[in-house]
């Protein structure tokens, strides 16, 4: 029944979407370009399909030659307008997602606004004069007033959009068709091998056109780490299964987090908040609760690198549960022998299209 009542909603979006996406392809809206290499990181459905671990794949390939900046638009973030990310800043000032990336790669430039071109111009007329070699724009797939250079889509294995229906009816943000804007489709969250006859099912349902190259990556979990700079646990979580584990969650997707520490522990309870959650008052209160209740010598919270970083300047976190919370880093890695092939096709962008610009420059300042 309420399939049936959200049918006219899902139709109307795409109507909207389908006439936006026409009016870019008609050049009726116009798409600018920027002389710096521009990299796009996006999804076509709503849900965490890893953009964030992606993103951090790219700056950390990117920066020993380039100098990178990421934008994204800050989601949740109270503040307004364009912010440079620092170490200092707060997930309520600059999102968690870009205050995340900077406390992972101090030395990059990070920021957050929410019109992508006045961002790019923002990272192009910087006061001293030193402007990135590349810029990587996070969640951008929909964001059509920039043409990036590379436009990189990323689909969740665990959840094909092939039968997948557009909002509010489904999970899509627009039709499978605008997927041809993507020069790079990679699979996220696959199992460690993926057979040569699901490759080629998953190649026929997005539909692979000649332009397009298709990888698979997965999700590693790396070591724990405390959240308030405590001492790490070492080997013991890990070989002797004492602990039990309270994990506190506020991501689209937290199952394959749960299946993992479940190898770990005998005991794993949860807690899920929605994407993105700010934890209140009450919401510690109920964390707290919930972890006294837990019978057992050893125990520990555990929750995400992201929610972490709101956590972070909570107030309302004791000293007693400071001491037990701890995060679990993930990054991605691609399967089989993908990894060498991606790297080799964004180097060759960047380096390039840098080049290029800077003999752009040069025919410029002897012109004038």
């Amino acid at each position: 029944m309420l399939k049936i009542l959200l049918y006219p909603f899902s139709w109307l979006y795409g109507l909207v979407v389908f006439i936006r996406n026409n009016a870019y392809d008609l050049n009726l809206l116009k798409s600018r370009e920027f002389g710096v290499p521009v990299i796009s990181i996006g999804n076509i459905t709503v849900g965490g399909t890893g953009k964030t671990p992606h993103v951090e794949y790219l700056v950390g390939l990117l920066k020993e030659k380039y100098r990178v900046a990421t934008l994204s638009r800050g989601y949740k973030r109270s503040t307004k307008g364009f912010r440079w990310v620092e170490t200092t800043s707060t997930a309520l000032e600059v999102g968690d997602e870009p205050l995340q990336i900077k406390h992972k790669f101090a030395d990059v430039t990070v920021s957050v606004c929410e019109n992508r071109v006045d961002g790019v111009e923002q990272l192009l007329s910087t006061d001293d004069g030193i402007v990135p070699d590349v810029v990587l724009l996070d969640d951008a797939f929909q964001h059509r007033r920039i043409t990036p250079g590379i436009n990189i889509l990323l689909i969740d294995y665990n959840r094909p959009v092939k039968d997948d229906h557009l909002l509010p009816l489904g999970r899509l943000r627009e039709s499978t068709h605008q997927m041809r804007r993507a020069n790079i489709i990679i699979f996220t969250k696959c199992p460690d091998e993926v057979t040569p006859i699901m490759r080629r099912v998953l190649q026929n349902d997005v539909g692979l056109l000649p332009y397009q190259s298709l990888y698979f990556t997965k999700l590693e979990y790396e070591k724990l780490v405390p959240v308030f700079g405590g001492k790490r646990l070492g080997k013991s979580l890990y070989e002797e299964r004492k602990y039990a584990l309270l994990v506190v969650t506020g991501i689209a997707a937290p199952q394959p987090m749960l299946n993992y520490l479940g190898r770990f522990s005998g005991q794993v309870e949860s807690l899920s908040f929605s994407d993105h959650h700010n934890y209140s008052h009450d919401d510690i209160q109920k964390i707290e609760a919930r972890f006294a209740s837990m019978d057992a010598e050893k125990k520990i919270i555990v929750t995400t690198e992201k929610d972490a970083m709101r956590l972070k300047d909570s107030g309302y976190l004791s000293e007693d549960l400071k001491a037990v919370w701890y995060y679990l880093p993930v990054k991605v890695s691609f399967l089989e022998e993908e990894k060498k092939s991606f790297n080799k096709k964004i180097l060759n962008y960047v380096g390039e299209n840098k080049s290029n610009r800077e003999l752009h420059k040069r025919k410029n300042s002897g012109q004038s």
